[in-house]
């Protein structure tokens, strides 16, 4: 069974930082994409960044050169580093994660809120 718990969420005011970290069990992590998306109030769900099995990785625009996707195989973890913080970051951000092959199903951790003050 696949489950990802996700930690490191709170409260930071504009110009802080944060790391999310995503426990993943019940898979071979090593074959699997790692994501962090997040779902503001009132908007939908949108991809943050990704990070491939072979550590390749992919940033939304708004976030690219302020935030950073990691995986420690070693330890089935994936963190979102997030430098810079801005008001427009508050969200929930959620955990994600599909085997690589083509149309594999995807799973989701219960997500973290992340609230940036002004």
């Amino acid at each position: 069974q696949v489950q990802l718990v996700e930690s490191g969420g709170g409260l930071v005011q504009a110009g802080g930082s944060l790391r999310l970290s995503c426990s993943a069990s019940g898979i071979i992590f090593s074959m699997y994409v790692m994501a962090w998306y997040r779902q503001a109030p009132g908007a939908q769900r949108e991809l943050v960044a990704l990070i491939t099995g072979g550590g390749s990785t992919n940033y939304a625009n708004s976030v690219k050169g302020r935030f950073t996707i990691s995986r420690d195989s070693a330890k089935n973890m994936v963190y979102l580093q997030m430098n810079s913080l801005k008001p427009e970051d508050t969200a929930v951000y959620f955990c994600n994660t599909r085997h690589m092959r083509p149309s594999a199903n995807e799973y989701w951790g219960q997500g973290t809120q992340v609230t940036v003050s002004s």
